[in-house]
């Protein structure tokens, strides 16, 4: 049964130890990583290798970046980069081969200030997300990552915090409706219907982590046909407690078909 997984790393190289501890313990088959915040030439495929995961990795410096592996085999690259703006050079998304899965890597921007550019373009990214989408429904794909979207009040333990954040606003929240309603299921929300699930919290000056900041905004939206095979969904916030840890913690599904012995 492969395991499925999506974490924002919040810098890859930063947070190297604690990747490298959480890729140990879990022993995930498909990992997908955001906000690497470095070059391709900086990405620590080395270290990631000697894990146990090969990888393909889409890295800018500073920011964003994306990357896919695979435990005990090389992804095969199949997109680098959404459609529909040749001049957005930001690296936002990744899309893989792994056995028979077609998985998406996704970064999608955070939209802050709102309202203004960054919003605008955060929507507009969105829309080229959605269109593209609709040409995967049909394979077994997951299109996972930090999609910086609440979509409902039960992802935020204090909603009333974040009415004036992108992540919340009805345009970004609208825009994850629509793409839920072309056939992507929130795999998550398939296994905990009804339940306070989060995997961000903000940093806390005294150390740790304020829990009373939750937010589920790192996603996993299946296809029709992988939907039903779900198994199980979760998120490893221990992590998050963990030394020099990201602000986010990984999120990971289970699903049927053939998984490689643990």
């Amino acid at each position: 049964m492969p395991r499925i997984a999506t974490f924002n790393v919040n810098g890859v190289n930063g947070r190297l130890p604690v990747l490298l501890k959480w890729l140990g313990e879990t022993r995930y088959d498909v990992v997908c990583l955001q906000e690497l915040k470095t070059s391709d030439d900086k990405f620590p495929v080395e270290a990631i290798r000697g894990a146990g995961y090969g990888a393909v990795w889409h890295g800018q410096k500073s920011y964003n970046g994306v990357a896919i592996l695979a435990r005990g085999r090389n992804p095969v690259e199949r997109r680098r980069g959404l459609p529909g703006d040749p001049d957005d050079t930001h690296s936002r998304y990744l899309e893989a081969e792994i056995d028979d899965l077609v998985v998406g890597c996704i970064y999608l921007p955070n939209g802050n200030p709102a309202p203004g550019p960054k919003f605008d373009y955060k929507l507009r990214w969105f829309e080229r997300l959605i269109t593209y989408s609709k040409s995967l429904l049909g394979e077994r794909t997951v299109l996972c990552g930090d999609y910086n979207v609440v979509p409902t009040e039960i992802d935020a333990v204090v909603p009333a915090r974040w009415l004036g954040d992108a992540v919340f606003f009805p345009g970004s929240r609208n825009a994850y409706a629509r793409m839920v309603s072309l056939g992507w299921v929130d795999a998550m929300r398939r296994i905990h219907p009804g339940k306070g699930i989060y995997t961000y919290w903000n940093f806390s000056y005294r150390g740790g982590y304020d829990r009373s900041s939750g937010l589920r905004m790192d996603h996993l939206l299946v296809s029709p046909s992988l939907a039903e095979t779900i198994q199980a969904a979760g998120v490893d916030v221990e992590t998050r407690g963990w030394e020099k840890p990201s602000d986010h913690a990984p999120a990971w599904i289970d699903v049927g078909g053939q998984s490689r012995s643990r």
